[in-house]
Order: C-alpha cells, then sequence, then structure tokens
C-alpha cells in the first residue's frame, strides 16, 4: 500500500517542549514519524522531521491546519511539504557555468527522475539557455544576500518546488535559508570532500600536485562545503596534465556526479544520520 509522505520543517526560538508538541499532534493526525532530526545554534531551533501516513487515514488540509496552529502556539515557523506523486519538482541555482544546467536540461523527467521547472541566477548569463528548455528564468541579483534569499524562497514556493540544485552556483546561501531545505539542497564541488574546499579547488589540487582528483555531489549545510555526501567521482591525472584539461575534464565528471547524485536522491529515500547519508 503505498504511503503519503511528508517533511516538516520547524524554525523559531528555542524553548522547551516544541518537540513533544509537534510529536504529540502526528500522533492525533495518524501519522507515522520516519525520521528526525534536530539542532539549536545559537538559541535558534530548527527541526527537520519525515512522517508518512497510510491512505485511509491521510487528511491533506486538516494536517496542514494542524501544525500551523501548533506552529503559531510555539511562536514558530512552519513549513511542510507533501512528497508528490509523480515526479519531484526541481529547481535549479545557476551562475555562469553552463556545463551542469546544460547536463540537466538534456535528460527527459523520466530518465531524470525530477522535472525541473525553474531556473534562478544571480547572473543573467544563462537565461538564454533556461528559454531554449522553455523554463522560465529568474535574475536575482545577491548584493543584498537575505533580501535576494526571500525573493528565491518565494519562487520556490510559487513552482511547488521539491527540492533544489546548485548547478555551480557561485553563492554562499546563509543558515536561514539553508535549515528551510535541509536536506533538499543538493551541490557540486570540484574536489574529493573533505579534500579542497571553497574556492578555486581544482587549481588547489594542480598546486598540490595530486594523483588522483574528482567531485563531490553533496547536501548542503551551514557550514561550507561539509554537508552530507550523496555521490562522488574520480579521474586520474597524468603527470604532464595542465590546470586547463583538469578542469576540463572535471567538468564533465561533476555533470555526471550531479546526475547521478540527483538519480539517487529521488529514487532513493536518503537518511541522513550524523552527517553520513544511507541509502
Amino acid at each position: 500500500m503505498a504511503k503519503h509522505l511528508a517533511t516538516i520543517t520547524l524554525i523559531g526560538h528555542d524553548k522547551a517542549g516544541v518537540i513533544a508538541r509537534i510529536t504529540q499532534l502526528l500522533f492525533q493526525l495518524g501519522a507515522n514519524i520516519e525520521a528526525m532530526e534536530e539542532q539549536v545554534t545559537r538559541g535558534q531551533f530548527s527541526m527537520t522531521l519525515q512522517a508518512s501516513w497510510i491512505p485511509i487515514r491521510f487528511d491533506h488540509v486538516k494536517i496542514q491546519h494542524g501544525v500551523k496552529d501548533v506552529a503559531r502556539d510555539l511562536d514558530m515557523e512552519a513549513k511542510i511539504h507533501f512528497a508528490p506523486l509523480g515526479p519531484q519538482r526541481l529547481a535549479i541555482l545557476v551562475t555562469r557555468e553552463s556545463h551542469v544546467l546544460e547536463g540537466l536540461l538534456a535528460k527527459s523527467a523520466k530518465s531524470l527522475g525530477a522535472k525541473p521547472v525553474v531556473v534562478i541566477g544571480n547572473r543573467p548569463n544563462l537565461a538564454p539557455l533556461a528559454r531554449r528548455a522553455k523554463l522560465p528564468f529568474y535574475h536575482i541579483p545577491f548584493n543584498d544576500r537575505a533580501k535576494a534569499e526571500q525573493q528565491v524562497l518565494a519562487l520556490l514556493e510559487k513552482y511547488e518546488v521539491d527540492f533544489i540544485v546548485l548547478a555551480r552556483f557561485m553563492k554562499i546561501l546563509s543558515p536561514n535559508f539553508v535549515w528551510r531545505w535541509k536536506n533538499k539542497i543538493i551541490n557540486i564541488h570540484p574536489s574529493l570532500l573533505p579534500a579542497f574546499p571553497g574556492a578555486n579547488a581544482y587549481r588547489q589540487a594542480y598546486e598540490r600536485g595530486v594523483k588522483v582528483i574528482g567531485v563531490t555531489a553533496h547536501f548542503v549545510t551551514p557550514n561550507l562545503d561539509e554537508g552530507p555526501i550523496i555521490a562522488q567521482e574520480v579521474l586520474r591525472v597524468r603527470s604532464d596534465e595542465q590546470l586547463g584539461s583538469i578542469v576540463k575534464r572535471g567538468q564533465t565528471l561533476e555533470t555526471r556526479c550531479v546526475l547521478r547524485a540527483v538519480r539517487t536522491y529521488v529514487t532513493k529515500r536518503l537518511d541522513v544520520h550524523w552527517g553520513r547519508v544511507y541509502s
């Protein structure tokens, strides 16, 4: 029997009794709690909870109202996301590099396992590529990060997005943004993390003379390039190979790794415990 699935995110000032209130509500609504993760950072509480219902107990409106009522009583922000019955809806965030976006758009929704519905860029460079794929493109400069993130969050709600891929998106997202999409933002980084985090990873690897390089698809967390790893790909560096060649081959690898990570994400229910992904 197919189950109805939902992810509930609760964010606000830390206080006693939050977990008890939300779990008691879900028990009353006939839910089975499948996973729960919470954290407190500088007095800010965030919780992500996955719940399921058998069809006979599932009431979309009642669940939504119940969660919102509890959040209002606790003076917290709540977001509830119901898993779609069809392909998951994907938002793609970009800057200037096109290779990962091209790889995602080249796949059909059936082969990818997800349907791209919107492209958002902090630069306008890739607007023509999105429009050729008949996708809406929004240019949102990140000069004021807080304002920009609010605009992005509004677009994610408008297009009923299920998860996000950072396709070489070269801006750091704030904890407030990441908490609202915990374990639903996939990033691609051009190194075998935890080695060479941050910018210029290929150059760092080249200058260190590594013999094997790679790329890492991982969930985004508030800590830069330290999120749980979903997939990795590797290639051997030739002894006389120059940086330009390494970058070119690495970009091909990035696209392949992102595609594998997306397929893994949409076809398996990934659990994250203590910073590790289990499928």
